[in-house]
């Protein structure tokens, strides 16, 4: 306890002291009633994406999964450990929430790494190349169909077929397509820009990003 970050401790104290007290009643009924989301939201692990802020919702109003890169990986039974396929079962089956969203944004350092390996540095174990690799379809759609780009358009283009490749996986899940077509379960996807604050989402009729 001793090397606890101080900074940690005065920040939870003042969750504590000040936001605790006036959201009491809300927390004892989350813990006596358990949590009731109605909306899943795969966001990326970037600290600058803040989800509860972005979409003004309280404790409890949502189930959050995020991982390098807002990444759904598709359905698969290989291998020992499934974290975000197991949130999406979990969500999907014994939370049955309505909707799930795929929210990504701009200037995503996972997306930056899988248009070029050398920007981050890499573990022995190579996990951020691995898990990139989810991207190698939509990257090479990308190369092909704007080869001659700069970095930050082919990054804001990935960035966008990421999401929509994230959609299509998420339907690769038996459960998720039999939701789906059940009209039990909404999929969307979503692309935040940090500097504007702007929300495109995508319109999967036209296959088009839109700002709202």
């Amino acid at each position: 306890m001793n090397n606890f970050p101080k900074t940690l401790i005065d920040a939870y104290y003042n969750f504590k002291n000040a936001a605790f007290p006036e959201q009491k009643e809300h927390y004892k009924h989350l813990a006596t009633d358990g949590q009731n989301p109605k909306v899943m939201v795969i966001a990326c692990c970037d600290s600058r994406v803040d989800v509860n802020s972005i979409l003004s919702f309280g404790t409890g109003e949502l189930f959050i999964v995020r991982n390098v890169a807002n990444l759904v990986p598709p359905f698969e039974m290989e291998g020992k450990h499934h974290g975000v396929s197991a949130a999406i079962e979990y969500a999907a089956l014994n939370l049955k929430v309505e909707h799930i969203v795929i929210l990504g944004h701009s200037k995503c350092g996972g997306v930056a790494a899988a248009l070029d390996s050398s920007i981050t540095v890499q573990t022995e174990a190579n996990f951020i190349t691995k898990w990139m690799s989810i991207l190698d379809e939509p990257k090479a759609k990308v190369e092909a169909q704007c080869g001659h780009c700069n970095h930050d358009v082919k990054q804001y283009e990935l960035e966008k077929d990421g999401i929509i490749h994230s959609l299509e996986n998420l339907r690769t899940f038996p459960c998720i397509k039999y939701l789906e077509d059940k009209g039990r379960i909404g999929l969307w996807g979503a692309h935040f820009d940090i500097e504007t604050g702007d929300l495109r989402v995508y319109n999967q009729e036209i296959n088009k990003f839109e700002i709202i």
